[in-house]
């Protein structure tokens, strides 16, 4: 018999590992499996190294305006190994303090490739040992991996993907970012910003294709005052790397020269073959599939995060980790409406979004109302000279309720959990004080609108 757990826990990214810690917080032993980094994707090759690096080059243009305040800096360049070498430190540290948390009291964090031998048993394997589990129950949380183009294969040199895009071993000259997306265009910035001629193309008719279209005009009108080219309705048939730069050939007949090519249109559910097999899970496309408890068609059999194909966002894995953790240890929960997971893109400016948006209202026949607020109307916003964006609350007039708030600009990011307590509300607004002077005040005019309060100077 192999060591007995009462539940495993496989891939110990940010949804594995929360779902883990919960199970163990709530008396079940538990074993979670990993086979590379404690933070999967998230910690490693996604939300903190990008974030890292968007911070440096965030602060760089900010040093690069400041005259405009008042201050005066010699120089504000970037110094590629000292921002790379701090996105190791950063990475390094988070992972060091989540492998301190992973010895919390019934927890069990195991190295080594987990192989499902038979429903309820588990063969970790680990640099040729093996070592055999038993559980009663089983959440699978592998995570996904970056989307290919056939035409247009990863070769980790000019060819990339976010990954590689995060540890280049110098700032490139030019890049072609393929796909207008959360990650594409996050990367554009970055790179933007140190000094790279980047190129967004993007098959659809706009960037950001997942939000309104008033947010992708607004971000198209500030990657153009980055220097950011943005080349919609477009798709990339191939790359020749036959020369220095490359040459992205484009459908319509044009080329692109780039240093390198970043592909970046979406990631995939990275399912193992092996377990989906053994236990016969039933599958949802390329994803595993499960109803709003996270349970898999095979009893005791939990799945959540990417592999699910839900958010593909790191707190809409933790969210389904409180779920199956709950369920798995004797529960009854399920996951509310995904649309009230907050939707965040760190670009500059920043996006932020929860609820219903306006499209998605206006395509279901609903009758709104939208309210908005702008930051070049905003004491804070002008001080600290950040005056671009706006932010949009939608009411449902039937329902007198916000139901959809979408905000563009500094700190949305940041905005967007308050955001979320106010979907649904039908308190009158002027009863929440918002300080002054506060960006917050941008979505204190824009509640009001909506609401059809906005106070007009008499």
């Amino acid at each position: 018999m192999g060591e007995r757990f009462d539940i495993v826990v496989i891939g110990a990214g940010p949804g594995g590992f929360r779902a883990a810690r919960r199970c163990a917080q709530r008396g079940a032993s538990v074993a979670v499996i990993e086979k590379e980094f404690v933070g999967g994707t998230c910690l490693n090759w996604g939300c903190i190294p990008s974030k890292t690096l968007l911070a440096s080059a965030h602060l760089l243009l900010q040093a690069r305006q400041v005259s405009e305040m008042g201050v005066d800096i010699a120089s504000a360049t970037p110094n590629w190994a000292k921002i790379q070498q701090r996105r190791e430190t950063i990475v390094g540290l988070l992972r060091k303090g989540m492998m301190g948390s992973a010895k919390a009291p019934r927890l069990t964090y195991i190295e080594g490739t987990a192989v499902v031998t038979a429903p309820g048993k588990i063969t970790v394997q680990t640099n040729g040992q093996q070592r055999q589990l038993e559980a009663d129950k089983l959440i699978l949380a592998t995570g996904s991996q970056p989307i290919q183009i056939p035409s247009i294969p990863f070769d980790g040199k000019t060819v990339i993907s976010s990954k590689e895009a995060l540890e280049l071993p110098t700032i490139p000259r030019s890049m072609v970012v393929v796909g207008g997306g959360v990650i594409g265009c996050e990367m554009a910035c970055a790179y933007a910003a140190f000094g790279t001629k980047v190129t967004v193309v993007e098959a659809l008719e706009r960037i950001i294709p997942m939000e309104d279209a008033w947010v992708s005009r607004l971000l198209e009108r500030e990657f153009k005052n980055m220097g950011i080219e943005v080349m919609t309705g477009q798709k990339v048939t191939g790359v020749d790397k036959s020369s220095a730069p490359a040459k992205v050939n484009l459908a319509s007949g044009q080329s692109l020269d780039a240093e390198k090519v970043l592909v970046s249109v979406g990631r995939r559910a990275s399912v193992d073959k092996q377990i989906v097999e053994t236990l016969k899970l039933e599958m949802n496309g390329p994803a595993i599939k499960v109803n709003a408890k996270l349970e898999t068609n095979v009893p005791g059999v939990y799945a959540l995060g990417d592999v699910v194909g839900t958010t593909y966002l790191a707190h809409g894995a933790t969210a389904e980790a409180e779920v199956a953790a709950a369920n798995a240890t004797g529960g009854n929960e399920e996951m509310l409406d995904y649309a009230l997971v907050p939707r965040v893109i760190f670009t500059f400016p920043e996006i932020a979004s929860v609820g219903a948006s306006e499209e998605k209202c206006q395509a279901e026949g609903r009758d709104i109302s939208v309210g908005k607020g702008f930051y070049k109307a905003n004491g804070r916003s002008v001080a600290h000279n950040e005056t671009f964006g706006q932010m949009h609350a939608v009411r449902d007039k039937a329902m007198n309720e916000i139901v959809g708030i979408t905000m563009v600009g500094a700190m949305a990011t940041e905005f967007v959990a308050f955001a979320r307590t106010l979907i649904g509300t039908v308190e009158p607004i002027r009863n929440i004080t918002f300080p002054h002077p506060t960006v917050s005040e941008t979505l204190e005019d824009a509640l009001h609108e909506a609401l059809g309060e906005l106070l007009l100077e008499q």
